[in-house]
């Protein structure tokens, strides 16, 4: 996977974060919310239409060659946005704060760019020196 693609997903990552965590700013505050929230109110269904956009940004990952333990701390961030997110009322303030999009977003972001500071590797240069 090339860097320029890896950067491609985490901006789609990121885009879809904001979409669900920040769209929206309560007038004459610096409070902020999105879809997730919204879908939040309706109940039974409304977290559960939430995941969807969270499985997508774990799926980004995946795609832009994220290690396991990064998703699995992302999977983290969404079960606790989707379970606390069940309780009537207190979940809907938690999820104003919690963002578990714009967190999983910032990991992505934080993987990609460690992996392009990274040195490419190369051909095996001890191995080749061993068989010569």
């Amino acid at each position: 996977m090339t860097q320029a693609r890896d950067i491609q997903l985490a901006e789609r990552a990121e885009r879809i974060a904001r979409l669900m965590d920040n769209s929206f700013r309560v007038p004459l505050t610096r409070i902020t919310f999105g879809w997730d929230s919204i879908l939040g109110l309706v109940p039974g269904v409304g977290d559960a239409l939430a995941l969807a956009p969270s499985l997508r940004i774990l799926h980004l990952s995946h795609q832009a060659g994220a290690p396991a333990s990064l998703r699995n701390r992302m999977l983290i961030n969404i079960g606790v946005d989707w379970v606390i997110g069940l309780v009537p009322l207190l979940g809907d303030i938690f999820d104003l704060g919690y963002k578990a999009n714009l967190r999983n977003a910032a990991l992505l972001r934080a993987h990609v760019e460690a992996k392009a500071l990274s040195p490419e590797p190369g051909p095996d240069l001890t191995r080749a020196a061993s068989t010569a």
